[in-house]
């Protein structure tokens, strides 16, 4: 789409596209690490900035970039970071430190505007937030909103991309969000809580940061972007709260929490550091809902249209629901599922999982110590502290649930989906891998893995490791409450395997569960 006289906005289209050379700043944060496998997955040449290039080293993509060491205080290594680039993402936010953190983002975002220019930067393309027009406005909300007009001001065209609250795990307001719905049945909130918003989920705001470098023509100016929803932030923690399986939450507004005393209390009741949370409640006294649709114009929706809060909310929450213990139970691929954690995001996002993880080695081969793993559960028994095990799955009949009466199918084999007592087979890899998923009366999601390796002594190491997410405060409570007896159900489990897998192996065979 274009003005009358030719010179307007351009809308991108399909065909011939140019391939820009970027470079993204920020790149071990947020969004910077999600941004650049969405680059290379749209065929763009990237290079990668960090202050330190070691805390790239083991990203899945870390072979497909250029890595430059550059920090924007420093002149020449700034330079030399945007020589050769058409389009330079800056994506920095600077929060804690010395001087004050406004200081900071101005004083870098003059020095990238500079070095931009003399580089021969065609194209620079910065996120911002939104926030109302003629309004004074947060410490943070002001600070970002002069890093956009800097940037604009500079001599090298720049894309200003506005957004609210990003819906993804790991995202801080994500995650402030996530651990008030979870922590607090029952709230007490500013007065503000009330103000509307229009978030946006991850993966539409990586849509808009890769259709900005591939936008035609020139391009000095600020784009509002956000999802198809407005509502309020008590909506807000309604919705997740929905999506997360938890009870209405009962919020009650008041008028003397102050931003400085709310953030405080975040702190407090999630792990979500003050620092962090502090400047974000801060911004949320201003509503932060798009005041033009402008971009749909010049960058198309992605395939599908826009995603809704419920359903950002639902990807967002991916990490539960699909599991992947191959690696780590906070990992997730970068391309295929930003909303998702990774693995390099803060230690306090990605929603509380609490877990018991041990290895020993065992003096056994590692097929006579799958033989006994496989045979676990049913008559065999859970090599554990039987007394226990009876009393819990007798509690858990009581409750509906199906206790230990479901047995096993087969004494000594499994297969994908079947029932083990109070178990349910989810993953299955013969000789290496058993992973039984809880479906017992419990406020929350649990599950036990069971893994084999061969030592290099011709023995082998159990790595057996339980997880449990807990759903909401009663689901906290519970852990806690259990917590005390882990040694003993755990610690004997592993152990007692271990023990019978030897003696099998002494007897040159293999051994039931006693």
């Amino acid at each position: 789409m274009s003005s009358a006289d030719g010179t307007g906005p351009q809308r991108i289209t399909d065909e011939a596209r140019p391939r820009p050379r970027v470079l993204v700043t920020g790149a071990t944060g947020y969004i910077g690490g999600r941004l650049i496998p969405a680059l290379l997955a749209a065929g763009l040449p990237v290079r990668a900035m960090a202050r330190h290039a070691d805390r790239l080293d083991g990203r899945p993509w870390r072979d497909d970039v250029e890595v430059v060491e550059a920090d924007v205080q420093d002149r020449d290594s700034l330079e030399q970071a945007l020589t050769g680039v058409d389009v330079a993402y800056y994506l920095i936010h600077m929060m804690g430190g010395g001087r004050s953190f406004a200081d900071r983002d101005r004083a870098g975002a003059q020095a990238f505007a500079a070095a931009a220019e003399r580089a021969g930067v065609r194209r620079i393309v910065y996120l911002g937030g939104i926030h109302p027009e003629n309004e004074t406005l947060s410490t943070h909300m002001a600070s970002r909103q002069e890093v956009g007009e800097i940037l604009l001001a500079g001599a090298v065209p720049t894309v200003v991309l506005r957004a609210a609250v990003i819906l993804g795990s790991g995202s801080a307001s994500f995650e402030v969000m996530r651990y008030l719905a979870e922590r607090l049945p029952v709230m007490v909130a500013p007065r503000w809580i009330s103000n509307r918003i229009q978030p946006i989920a991850v993966r539409d705001v990586l849509h808009y940061l890769v259709g900005a470098a591939l936008l035609e023509g020139e391009h000095n100016r600020t784009l509002d972007i956000a999802g198809p929803d407005v509502l309020t932030y008590a909506e807000l923690l309604q919705a997740y709260a929905r999506a997360a399986g938890l009870r209405r939450r009962r919020i009650q507004p008041v008028p003397v929490l102050t931003p400085r005393l709310a953030s405080h209390w975040i702190g407090l009741v999630t792990p979500v550091p003050t620092g962090i949370a502090q400047p974000l409640v801060e911004s949320l006294i201003h509503e932060s809902v798009a005041s033009d649709d402008s971009v749909r114009g010049l960058i198309p929706d992605p395939d599908g249209g826009l995603t809704g809060v419920d359903r950002a909310i639902e990807l967002a929450l991916t990490r539960i629901r699909n599991l992947d213990v191959e690696t780590a139970w906070h990992s997730a691929s970068p391309a295929g599922a930003p909303s998702a954690p990774l693995a390099e995001d803060p230690d306090w996002s990605g929603g509380i999982t609490r877990g018991d993880t041990r290895s020993r080695h065992v003096d056994a081969s590692p097929a006579t110590l799958w033989s006994v793993i496989e045979g676990i559960g049913g008559k065999n028994g859970w090599y554990s502290w039987r007394l226990g095990w009876v009393a819990r799955g007798l509690m858990d009949r009581l409750v509906g649930g199906p206790g230990l009466r479901r047995g096993r199918r087969h004494p000594h084999r499994l297969t994908v989906g079947e029932a083990l007592d109070w178990w349910r087979v989810e993953r299955l890899e013969p000789g290496r891998l058993l992973r039984l998923r809880a479906e017992m009366r419990v406020p929350g999601r649990a599950w036990l893995e069971l893994r084999v390796e061969s030592a290099d002594d011709g023995g082998a190491v159990l790595h057996q490791r339980a997880v449990y997410h807990p759903r909401g405060l009663l689901g906290d409570l519970y852990w806690w409450a259990v917590w005390p007896f882990h040694g003993i159900v755990f610690g004997g489990m592993q152990r007692n395997i271990a023990r019978a897998a030897e003696t099998a192996a002494a007897r040159g065979g293999t051994s039931s569960v006693s």
